[in-house]
């Protein structure tokens, strides 16, 4: 089948016998322009089924109303919640999104932040790939003069505006209620130290135990990339140390629903002999048998605040001020850690 060729202006300028810039004043709306000339612009127009080219127009104008942005994984509802927070914001003033997800891999998340730069963002709103370690490509959105802004996993040497919770505080939360369940030998399934949050999140761990005077095992610090099949892998890990845990703090959902599918294979009563708790309020955790106790991030408001961060830069673009949002978490207590 042979590919119909797309119109262009100069299509429409021929049509009328006008020129291609006035066809292009007309399109735009220019006030020069009659009111009569830009009708018959538009008719032919819609007759030939002409589509503008964005990208040339962005490149003429300097500005392309698109936002670029750029989630580790898009099975996340964390994730998902935040990039529909960030889209109704933006939509309501004039942007377009384009979404990437890098999968946790940082040669995809080099690829992408490319990709977006190429076609002229006039932004890019983004949260870390696990595997991120080199933060030159974001230092390269920065030097391009394209507006940054990062949520979740974000570094404090990128000197960007940033929103997220306090990983810190959400891990005080988990050990303190844990503690009240008479829970006494806590271990954490934790994200990647070299990511911002989750060395937050280990560093409150441990520092809550040493509250209550609660020893810590080295072996009850396990790393990981927090997929459904970490959690089952360092949860029998755990039941085969020559200790076992009475509880387990998981830094992210997906590996609290393997830890929990362990559990319950090898028969173990959860909460009763090991008590659970995730990280992330996926909607799969209010549905497990037992239901999973977790932390509730406030992806929507992280995602409207993110937005309004960018417009908020885009209307004070000599601005100096590097604004760190940072949000109350909130424990929500199930039946995989309520004992008493």
């Amino acid at each position: 089948m042979e590919n119909k060729k797309k119109s262009t202006i100069k299509d429409i300028a021929a049509a009328l016998g006008l020129t291609p810039s006035a066809v292009s004043k007309a399109l735009n709306n220019h006030p020069r322009i009659s009111e009569k000339t830009k009708l018959a612009v538009k008719e032919v127009a819609v007759e030939l089924d002409y589509q503008p080219n964005y990208l040339s127009s962005a490149l003429r104008k300097g500005k392309s109303n698109l936002v670029g942005v750029i989630i580790p994984r898009v099975n996340s509802h964390f994730f998902s919640s935040v990039m529909e927070n960030i889209e109704k914001v933006l939509n309501l003033n004039g942007y377009s999104i384009i979404m990437t997800q890098s999968n946790e891999l940082f040669a995809k998340e080099c690829q992408e932040i490319d990709t977006l730069l190429k076609i002229q963002v006039d932004g890019i709103i983004a949260s870390m790939a696990n595997e991120t370690t080199d933060l030159g490509y974001y230092e390269k959105i920065k030097s391009k003069g394209t507006e940054l802004v990062m949520f979740d996993r974000g570094e404090e040497e990128l000197n960007v505006d940033y929103v997220g919770i306090d990983d810190y505080k959400s891990s005080h939360l988990v050990v303190d209620h844990l503690v009240a369940q008479n829970c006494r030998r806590i271990a954490h399934i934790a994200g990647f130290k070299h990511i911002r949050i989750y060395k937050e999140r280990i560093r409150g761990y441990q520092d809550a135990l040493e509250k209550w005077n609660l020893k810590t095992e080295d072996n009850w610090i396990v790393e990981c990339n927090l997929r459904i099949e970490d959690g089952r892998r360092i949860m029998q890990q755990l039941l085969d140390g020559p200790e076992r845990p009475d509880a387990v703090y998981v830094a992210g959902d997906m590996a609290a629903l393997g830890a929990l599918q362990v559990l319950l294979e090898n028969k173990i009563k959860v909460p009763d002999e090991i008590a659970l708790i995730g990280f992330s309020d996926e909607p799969f955790t209010s549905l497990t048998q037992p239901s999973i106790s977790t932390i509730n991030q406030n992806s929507d408001q992280i995602g409207k605040l993110a937005a309004e961060a960018f417009l908020d830069r885009v209307k004070n673009p000599k601005s100096k001020t590097i604004n760190r949002i940072i949000l109350e978490s909130e424990l929500i207590v199930r039946q995989s850690s309520k004992r008493v």
